[in-house]
């Protein structure tokens, strides 16, 4: 029953790859000890590949694609499919847009944004969250998250902002010292010339205005100049492509950005707050 169970929770690309596995390592006569010892893994890490109780990690593929693929590229090419399977399937949509993003605006009030997360934070978010879910199933949304990552280097380098709240920064997610690594990654991060932090203060609202207190946004700007908006409240995603929305948000954006405070006053912040911890 738990096989079966497995299997139908996991998603459609991890659900193939696994029975081509199980198919291929059975017309080899290869036993899951076998085809472990094989590749580097444990019988165990096997059938947990094949019943969909943990998603096959790039290595792992490879390693399949060398002694299982004979020479056809299946595994290999399964790679790209399975990492948007990791990806809750709010996001997923998503995730193929900003892969390609010229430019990828963020604006966060309760956490920070997943591009920007360390390890450590997203396992403790992600881990920590309601209902809990599985350590397996925590292990690949945090490895798909941190991979998200290689969007800060890839060609042509896009442009990306992000604008926390203050709240973000005092809110600890795991423990004080995840929150220092954290503010330091979030301060590394500002070296490179494509990325801007902006802090919201915590006394915005005190000076009459706050453009934000609608909640957080991302905006995209996507290969073809075309603009969105993505939204993504309690765990459903949404993708605003009306020309006329797509302003309204632009315009709120904009002003959010105004108020908050500048990127080196910013930085000063975070600073100071990785300090106290």
């Amino acid at each position: 029953m738990a096989r079966a169970e497995n299997k139908k929770a996991a998603p459609t690309a991890t659900r193939l790859a696994a029975d081509i596995a199980r198919i291929l390592r059975q017309h080899a006569k290869l036993t899951q000890e076998n085809l472990g010892k094989k590749i580097g893994y444990t019988g165990s890490a096997i059938s947990a590949m094949e019943t969909g109780a943990q998603p096959p990690s790039e290595e792992m593929l490879l390693g399949l694609e060398e002694v299982l693929g004979q020479g056809l590229g299946i595994f290999k090419e399964a790679v790209k499919y399975i990492q948007l399977d990791r990806y809750p399937r709010q996001f997923a949509d998503f995730a193929l847009i900003e892969m390609k993003a010229l430019t990828l605006c963020s604006y966060q009030t309760m956490v920070v944004d997943g591009l920007f997360q360390t390890v450590d934070y997203a396992q403790a978010l992600i881990g920590g969250g309601y209902p809990p879910l599985p350590d397996p199933w925590v292990r690949g949304l945090v490895e798909a998250r941190i991979g998200r990552k290689t969007l800060f280097s890839r060609e042509p380098i896009p442009l990306i902002e992000l604008i926390l709240e203050e709240s973000v920064l005092r809110r600890v997610i795991g423990s004080p010292a995840i929150m220092r690594d954290q503010m330091e990654f979030l301060i590394q991060c500002t070296h490179e010339r494509n990325v801007t932090i902006q802090v919201l203060p915590l006394d915005r609202g005190k000076r009459g205005e706050h453009a934000g207190v609608r909640g957080p946004m991302k905006l995209v700007e996507t290969p073809e100049h075309q603009h969105l908006v993505y939204l993504e409240p309690q765990d459903e995603g949404l993708l605003i492509s009306d020309p006329a929305k797509v302003s309204t948000y632009m315009q709120r954006y904009a002003k959010i950005r105004a108020q908050a405070l500048g990127p080196d006053e910013s930085m000063g912040l975070i600073e100071q707050l990785a300090g106290e911890r």
